[in-house]
Formats: structure tokens, sequence, C-alpha cells
């Protein structure tokens, strides 16, 4: 069983990671000017997709995930005025770093012997991939690729003019568990903890009435809507457009398109990273009930993995976008009364729960 990946972002390593644990041969072809713009960035991974990446991709250590026991959210109009708390006894999220996660699954893969990576030249092309066939599976989580332009180009998306800036903030010491979303008349911003000491900050920028934000206006926007530390420094900032896309095709022969080129959102929810894990389960699933009839792996896999997630994948990202254009219309409007009903069905426990059951499982189970 021989499985190619095109791409070598944390999308394409998981990947890797899952599939070699099922002692499939893999192999990553990687472009040699690739340059992961995220790795300096954290994501937030729910309960239950850790569960999932501890146990069939990599188990990461206590230290490496910083817990998450509390959400707040804010509305700047309100001087702050809380609108929405989730809390329960259990832990909600994890943040992790990135780059640290990258780096785990990295010397993982090298120690492994089903697994090899390859550079992309003018020589050894992606079309040479295909040409060669000798892998049963193609899976693309590259949408920089030629593969990706030629045959995964077909989208349904919207830009958001709106322009996300990232970094991490440096502060004294406490009992940093709560995460912290304001909406400000700017945009949203969140503060994520990572530790008792550092907690990531996300601002998603409207660039409709103002297209450019120095680095200098993003950190008094920051300091402005602190919720409370006593800080001592920022990381330098880093920033990314922010588009919704939803692939229409999912396949082409046997290339599976994967991660971010199937599906963007907006990082209001911090649901990114989780979807593509919720995918890598389905994937991984549907492979093992072929290892396990001894079957081979071929394109009836990628046929059901589209019907499986296609819909799921589709709904829950327009989830996400309507959220977000709910904030937006509301941060735009002079009414207070949005707020006022957030207040009220936010002491609905049936309400509570609900979201919560989705932010972590999505519309699937475990």
């Amino acid at each position: 069983m021989n499985i190619c990946i095109l791409g070598n972002g944390l999308t394409a390593l998981s990947l890797a990671k899952n599939l070699t644990k099922k002692n499939i041969n893999v192999r990553i072809y990687e472009t040699k000017k690739t340059v992961n713009s995220s790795l300096n960035r954290t994501i937030g991974i729910t309960k239950k997709n850790l569960e999932f990446l501890n146990k069939e991709i990599l188990a990461l250590q206590k230290k490496d995930t910083w817990p998450i026991k509390e959400i707040e959210i804010f509305s700047e109009k309100e001087k702050k005025d809380r609108i929405l708390n989730f809390k329960k006894k259990d832990i909600l999220f994890y943040m992790i770093k990135n780059d640290k996660y990258y780096h785990n699954l990295s010397n993982a893969l090298k120690k492994n012997n089903f697994f090899k990576k390859k550079i992309i030249t003018k020589k050894f092309s992606v079309d040479k991939i295909i040409k060669e066939n000798k892998y049963d599976l193609i899976i693309n989580c590259d949408p920089n690729n030629p593969i990706s332009k030629k045959y995964f180009s077909r989208k349904i998306s919207k830009d958001y003019f709106n322009r996300a800036y990232t970094g991490t903030i440096i502060h004294d010491k406490f009992d940093n568990n709560k995460a912290v979303q304001i909406f400000t008349k700017c945009g949203p911003i969140a503060y994520l903890p990572l530790s008792q000491t550092e907690t990531s900050v996300v601002c998603s920028l409207d660039l409709k009435n103002k297209s450019v934000y120095t680095n200098k206006e993003v950190l008094t926007l920051i300091n402005k809507n602190n919720p409370g530390f006593v800080l001592k420094k920022i990381s330098d900032l880093k920033s990314f457009k922010l588009n919704l896309t939803n692939l229409r095709n999912y396949s082409h022969g046997n290339i599976l398109a994967f991660g971010d080129l199937l599906h963007k959102i907006h990082p209001l929810a911090g649901q990114g990273f989780n979807m593509t894990l919720r995918d890598i389960k389905v994937l991984s699933d549907l492979i093992e009930e072929k290892i396990d009839c001894g079957l081979p792996l071929d394109i009836s896999i990628i046929e059901k993995f589209e019907k499986e997630t296609k819909h799921k994948n589709f709904i829950f990202s327009n989830g996400i976008d309507l959220i977000h254009e709910i904030f937006n219309f509301n941060k735009n409007s002079n009414n207070t009364n949005f707020n006022n009903f957030l207040k009220i069905i936010g002491k609905n426990k049936f309400f509570k729960d609900m979201l919560m059951k989705v932010a972590d499982v999505g519309f699937r189970s475990y």
C-alpha cells in the first residue's frame, strides 16, 4: 500500500503520521521553497479531537498543551459587558503552538520506516508523480501546486475583507485558563492562553473602512482591549488575509484534495484545524475498513470520503460564516437589543450545551 501526500504543512504531516501507523508506505513531496507561514501561530484543539490526535496521530506531552476551561465573549460598545459565557467542569479545548507540534511530528516521522520525503524540482514535477502511477492514492494538501490550479480551482468563495494579525503576549504569571473574545468596532480580538505567562492574540480586523493597519495601531487595539494582563511585551506580529472557501469537487481520479484546500473558514471560532482533524478521522476509518477486509486502497475511498464529509463541511463552515455576519452586523449597528438577546439565550443551558457539543465534535460522532 502506497500513498503520496503533496505538501509539508501541519495537515500533511498529521495525515502522514496517521497513515504510517497502519503500516502504509507514505511519501511526502514538497516544493523546495515551501515557507510555512503558519508555524508562528497557535491552534485550538477540542477535547475530542485531542483524544483522536493523541491516539491515532501523535501523543502530545502534557507540557505541549494548555487547557482552556472557560470562554467569555464581550462587546466593546457595551463597555465590555459580558454577553456570552461558556464554562463546564471539564476542559473545553486545548491550545498548542504550531511550531512545537510541527517539530514533534517531523522528528517522529524521521524515525519512521514507512515514511519518506522528496523535494519537487523542475526535473521531478508534480505531473511526473501522477504519470508514474505508482501510488494507490494521491492526497493533495498544497493549495499552490499545479494540481490545485488545474483540477481544484472551482470553489465557493467569499472575501471577508478582513486581515488577521497574530502574536504572543508575555505577561505576569497568573491562573491563565480563560479565553476571551471581544467584538470591537474594528473586528473581533481573541485572547487565547498558552501558559501562565503567555497568551496568543488574534485580531481579525475589518479592511472595508481602513485598508491598512500599522503594527503600532494593532498593538494599541490589543492594549486597549486587554482583559486584565500585566503586560510585559508582545512578539512581532504576523498577518494574513481572511477568506471563506469551500471546494466544489473533492477529487480528480485517484487524487483527493485535503485540508485548507477543501475548506477555509474565519478564525473567530477557532475551528479551522479541528475541521481538518475530523476529516483525517473519516479518511482514516475508511482506509482501516479496506485494510480489515483485505481489500486494496482505491478510488472508492475517495468517493466515500466526499459523500461522508462534503455536506457536513459545507454546513459547518457556513455556520461559522453566519456567526461572523451576525456579529459583524451587530458591530455596525447602534442597537443594543441583539446583545441583550444573546445574554438571555446565553443563560439557556440547552442552547449552551448544544453549542459546546457542536464545537467539540462538529456534526460527527466519535
